[in-house]
């Protein structure tokens, strides 16, 4: 007997929702789609209204998180998290969540997610009552203290262009000036994900507000154009998902 799943896509990133339902689509075409939502609220509205059987819901999106989100379920849907922070997936994870997949997402990851649902999608889902608020990510910050020389400013991420990996320091670009912390590029992607930057190489974090395309050159490799600034930021294959249809 061939089970048709019902299937809801929670995430901010159209992209990102674009080429998981392209996958997915590949992946599992008795899967039927029902919707997508691009914020918590959404996916809780639409969760009690259609009723999926599975739900990859984002971690991390504006309004409710999916962590909240999965909490009402109740035991009715099973629950893929697609995050880019594995710490809180592996967590939830081992707490009853069906799987989980990383951002960018990866097919060949998706297809053993994908191997694994339909292993378990005939069974009762599991209640999610009791993921750990702990799992909660933080919010991100609204403003940042990066150094020029012996001045210390307080910089608005809203005025922040991107960040670049410099030897052991993170140097911040934006409009007016540069300047020096020393936070990692990694903790930075992870921790400013919400705040809508997102990490396009290991050396690189851009604010997404300013990006204005995505470009491959003659030799297949992509870069990005900014808005409003002469830089050029390159992509790396394991990020260029991200941009699937620009």
């Amino acid at each position: 007997m061939t089970i048709r799943p019902r299937v809801l896509i929670a995430d901010d990133e159209p992209l990102l929702r674009s080429a998981l339902r392209e996958q997915l689509q590949q992946l599992w075409p008795e899967a039927e789609l029902v919707g997508e939502a691009a914020d918590g609220y959404e996916a809780l509205r639409l969760a009690r209204e259609l009723a999926p059987d599975l739900a990859f819901l984002d971690i991390r999106m504006p309004g409710l998180s999916g962590l909240e989100v999965a909490r009402t379920f109740g035991g009715r849907t099973h629950v893929v998290f697609v995050t880019a922070y594995d710490e809180h997936a592996v967590e939830a994870f081992d707490q009853g969540a069906l799987d989980y997949v990383l951002k960018p997402v990866e097919p060949v990851r998706l297809a053993r997610t994908v191997a694994r649902v339909r292993e378990r999608i005939a069974h009762p889902p599991p209640d999610l009552a009791q993921l750990a608020p702990r799992l909660q990510p933080a919010a991100a910050p609204s403003w940042i203290q990066a150094s020029v020389g012996q001045t210390i400013h307080f910089i608005d991420l809203h005025d922040i262009v991107y960040f670049a990996a410099e030897a052991k320091y993170t140097r911040v670009v934006t409009d007016r000036l540069e300047a020096h912390i020393r936070t990692p590029l990694k903790e930075l992607a992870d921790m400013l994900g919400e705040a809508g930057f997102w990490q396009v190489h290991r050396g690189y974090v851009v604010a997404v507000r300013r990006i204005a395309a995505a470009m491959r050159d003659a030799d297949g490799a992509m870069w990005l154009t900014l808005r409003d600034h002469p830089a050029r930021l390159p992509v790396s294959q394991r990020f260029q998902a991200r941009f699937r249809g620009m």
